[in-house]
């Protein structure tokens, strides 16, 4: 049975039995999940960009790091002054951006009505502006061989980790059976990095995108991820599924899952929460 931990704004989730024989991370209490905690250093906001009505992309220079190397799935933890007592300042993002030999990285960071992070990062922090943060850290990153069929699910910001694994692979050209990114949100405008991984899935062989909205009718498909994944799986192929997102979709994704005769061993999750 799965035990949860609750911490700032997300929950963890600790299987008994999960993917790689590790605790499945999740950006809120991933401090028990690291055996050596990283120093915190100061970034720069070099970039923000407004992607959707509600979610911004922050681009954050690390300048005390020469090269800042990380396992696509692995977060970052900001220190906030939002609060005197220093562990509920703490707000953990998975990094969407992937390893590329610089000290750069990308955020994606989805404002929550009431979140006293997000009100400070989309109120107060700028282009220029420094933040406290420390990382990487997480174990919710890609099995050491993709030698099965890998079911990356998501929704909304828990789009962010997948990102930085489908274009980490392709990179480094590293061996893959197929690999599936089901992606559902609400509407159109809702579709993050919607273009790239149009692209990506023309130019990368194997890798297949499949947005799903659950509000609006297009010319894409419509409904909930659900329906997807049990779709592309209906043959029950030897695989991964890595699920990411609120807890409400993680929860239910786990349980059909395993209802088609997977095992805790084939499922890894990460909630937002």
């Amino acid at each position: 049975m799965p035990l949860f931990f609750k911490s700032c704004c997300r929950y963890t989730v600790f299987s008994i039995a999960i993917l790689r024989e590790q605790p499945a991370a999740t950006p809120n209490n991933r401090y028990l999940c690291t055996s050596m905690i990283p120093a915190w250093q100061t970034g720069i906001v070099k970039q923000i960009d407004q992607v959707t009505p509600y979610t911004r992309r922050f681009v954050v220079a690390l300048p005390e790091t020469a090269v800042f190397d990380f396992k696509p799935g692995q977060f970052v933890t900001l220190d906030l002054p939002i609060h005197e007592q220093r562990n509920k300042r703490w707000r953990s993002y998975s990094i969407a951006s992937w390893p590329n030999g610089t000290n750069t990285i990308e955020l994606l960071i989805v404002e929550l009505e009431g979140g006293a992070g997000t009100k400070y990062l989309f109120n107060e922090i700028k282009e220029g502006s420094q933040l406290t943060l420390r990382g990487p850290q997480g174990v919710f990153v890609l099995p050491a061989e993709l030698d099965k069929d890998l079911y990356l699910i998501c929704t909304g910001t828990g789009i962010a980790p997948f990102r930085s694994m489908v274009h980490y692979i392709q990179q480094q050209d590293i061996p893959h059976k197929d690999i599936h990114l089901v992606f559902g949100t609400r509407t159109q405008t809702d579709l993050l990095y919607y273009d790239e991984l149009k692209q990506l899935e023309q130019t990368m062989p194997g890798f297949h995108y499949h947005p799903v909205l659950s509000r609006q009718e297009w010319e894409g498909k419509t409904g909930y991820v659900h329906h997807i994944y049990e779709q592309l799986s209906h043959h029950n192929p030897p695989a991964y599924f890595m699920l990411c997102g609120w807890r409400a979709m993680t929860d239910e994704a786990k349980e059909r899952i395993l209802k088609k005769g997977y095992t805790n061993k084939d499922v890894h999750i990460e909630i937002y929460g």
